[in-house]
């Protein structure tokens, strides 16, 4: 790279470390640290929500796919963006009735009991460092592909920055560095789409030159595989906890759901950008991993000077989805785990210096996880298979339904993880026989046990009434 290019890169690093040292002085609480204040108006909730789900598995992740399959996964990630805009619609504005709430625990507990709130903290904690590992990987494929660093210190030198105004910043310095981010990424994604397919010819040169398979809505997938697929990205990622951290961070129930809905149509776009690119870079250079096809159009078509901003632009949208599950992780700990069942009263004071030793300790679990990945699409739909079919029904029924049975959540939760871990890695092969995917049948047993439970406590409750009404007459 060129002197130029390594400047633009470092001014990057040094403006997110002055970030996470302005945000100190914000940081007096724990509510600080885990939600700003609740003070986050919809334009702010829209870039720092856009910036944190469109992370290495939208970036390079889908754009490493497309090269692959061409547009058929696109349209089964779209699955994603749709589930972003219901939930924007029908479920973020609700999220602000529960006041104080900062964690998905909160609400749970609210509905379904204490033990279920000590439950949640464990899926989502798991869930938000598999997540986290998947960025590092990103992160690490990035400095490698640009730089020609090895991948283990590029994941230890792009961590380490997160890690820092992380820790000092909290969710402000979150937040802050999301904006930034977010505009980084609207601005060089497109130039450098734009600038990749003037390198293959044009538009019309770029169609005529990929096979037709590349445009099919489902391509060399089978349905049973697009199904899968699309099934994935609409519940894996759906009201996670970093993303129902950010609407509890919203002032009111308005700003969540414009901020959420919004943030949803932002993917559309964003989708089609990072898949084209992997097109491009088929064109381009057919014989690189599939991962490093957005990084690679990077590092060899972009004009000097530039290199340099849209390494930074990437960086942007790897780091800006590591550094919300890093904070979510963080913050599930100290609020469901530790304080809800080890340290009630612990105070404030305390409670912020434990968030911050967490996020690094949270964060060194991330890059050993990081370490042993074998791909980030593969990292992220491991990690999608331990959030859908455990925690999200639940979650979504009580939001939605306002449901309150403490054995429904618990047993709905269990039957599912049980059943995923079965179908995943038990010793038959029940996806080949049965057609479907492990995190469909997780899901499937979890919404059944659910319904089930909950029927049969409804009838207890009943018939106890029924008998309290006639010993009283």
């Amino acid at each position: 790279m060129h002197y130029l290019d390594v400047a633009g890169l470092l001014a990057y690093f040094i403006l997110l470390g002055y970030i996470g040292y302005r945000s100190i002085k914000k940081v007096n609480s724990s509510d600080d640290f885990a939600v700003a204040g609740n003070r986050i108006i919809w334009p702010v909730l829209f870039a720092t929500l856009a910036a944190s789900f469109l992370g290495g598995g939208a970036s390079m992740g889908r754009a490493g796919q497309a090269f692959d399959h061409g547009y058929a996964f696109m349209f089964a990630a779209s699955a994603f963006p749709i589930a972003t805009v219901l939930t924007g619609i029908f479920i973020a504005p609700r999220l602000k009735r529960y006041i104080g709430a900062q964690t998905v625990g909160d609400i749970m507990e609210y509905h379904f009991g204490r033990y279920s709130r000590l439950i949640t903290g464990i899926f989502s904690l798991i869930f938000c460092v598999g997540i986290l590992g998947a960025q590092a990987l990103a992160v690490g494929t990035v400095f490698n592909a640009i730089l020609g660093i090895d991948i283990t210190t590029g994941i230890l030198l792009g961590m380490g920055v997160v890690l820092l105004y992380s820790t000092i910043g909290g969710m402000w310095a979150v937040i802050q560095t999301d904006v930034v981010q977010f505009l980084m990424l609207a601005i060089f994604m497109p130039v450098t789409l734009l600038i990749g397919v003037h390198e293959v010819g044009g538009a019309e040169a770029l169609i005529a030159r990929l096979p037709d398979g590349h445009f099919s809505i489902m391509g060399d997938y089978g349905p049973g595989m697009f199904l899968s697929l699309f099934i994935a990205f609409l519940l894996g990622e759906t009201l996670v906890p970093p993303y129902t951290q950010r609407a509890l961070s919203a002032p009111d129930s308005r700003h969540a759901k414009i901020g959420y809905t919004v943030s949803g149509l932002f993917g559309f776009l964003f989708y089609f950008v990072s898949s084209t690119i992997g097109l491009v870079a088929f064109i381009l250079y057919p014989n690189i991993s599939p991962d490093l096809a957005m990084p690679e159009l990077i590092r060899t078509a972009l004009p000097l000077g530039i290199t340099g901003l849209v390494l930074a632009s990437l960086l942007a949208v790897v780091m800006s989805t590591a550094d919300s599950y890093l904070n979510s992780a963080t913050v599930i700990f100290v609020r469901d785990i530790y304080q809800g069942f080890i340290n009630p009263e612990v105070d404030e004071r305390k409670k912020l210096w434990i968030e911050r030793l967490m996020n690094l300790l949270i964060g060194a679990g991330a890059i050993v996880f990081a370490l042993y990945a074998t791909s980030i699409i593969d990292a992220l739909l491991l990690s999608y298979s331990l959030w859908a079919p455990t925690i999200l029904v639940p979650f979504v029924l009580g939001v939605l339904l306002d449901l309150k049975c403490s054995k429904s959540a618990i047993g709905a939760i269990l039957a599912g993880a049980l059943v995923t871990l079965v179908w995943k890695w038990g010793p038959w092969p029940l996806a080949d026989v049965t057609g479907l995917s492990a995190l469909v049948a997780g899901v499937s047993a979890n919404l059944l046990t659910f319904f089930i439970i909950y029927h049969i406590c409804k009838s207890r409750r009943g018939k106890l009434h029924t008998v309290n009404d006639w010993a009283r007459s």
